[in-house]
């Protein structure tokens, strides 16, 4: 669901942080139209804005983890994690946790990939939430919640600042919810 459609019809945050994304054509490879959410990061008002909508959500919902996917995860996910007093469990790419971890394979929209996440970083009747920057075909996503519902932990909720509605990504996620803040840009050359 879009945040608009959740009490936020109207909200000026998400108009500016619709703005403060831009385009990249045909990256990583052509055909792609990569939203680059780093503006975000550029302007100290609209990040806030950012996680402030995100904390307003899952404040006082009994939230214990939030999980940052590789890369863009981890630029929200800690300073929600902080705000709602949960910990944060970074999710990364094959090869770059130390010590043990479990793994999950996935397809990309242009690729295949793997996320690992440490066999200690959740514990069972955890609630958690992962945070990416993008939902597309979500199998990112997807394999987040299988490594964390592994373990024991309950995904409650995926949250992402882009939803891409064509792709009809939230279909891989078992009927887990998806909070999206806005929706992709065009490319406007």
């Amino acid at each position: 669901m879009f945040a608009e459609e959740n009490g936020l019809r109207g909200d000026p945050r998400l108009r500016e942080i619709f703005e403060a994304i831009r385009v990249i054509p045909h990256f990583p490879k052509p055909g792609i139209m990569f939203q680059d959410i780093t503006p975000l990061f550029t302007n100290p008002q609209v990040f806030k804005h950012t996680v402030d909508i995100f904390v307003e959500r899952y404040r006082d919902k009994g939230i214990s983890v939030v999980a940052g996917v590789e890369a863009r995860g981890f630029m929200f996910g800690p300073s929600i994690a902080l705000a709602i007093g949960a910990k944060f469990v970074p999710l990364r790419k094959r090869g770059k946790l130390p010590g043990e971890v479990i793994s999950e394979y996935y397809d990309l929209e242009y690729g295949k990939d793997c996320l690992e996440m440490h066999i200690d970083a959740v514990e069972k009747g955890d609630k958690a939430v992962v945070v990416d920057d993008l939902i597309a075909t979500g199998g990112t996503l997807s394999a987040a919640i299988k490594l964390i519902e592994r373990m024991g932990a309950e995904v409650i909720e995926c949250a992402c600042v882009i939803g891409v509605p064509a792709a009809m990504g939230q279909k891989r996620l078992n009927g887990r919810p998806v909070y999206m803040l806005v929706e992709p840009k065009d490319f406007q050359g």
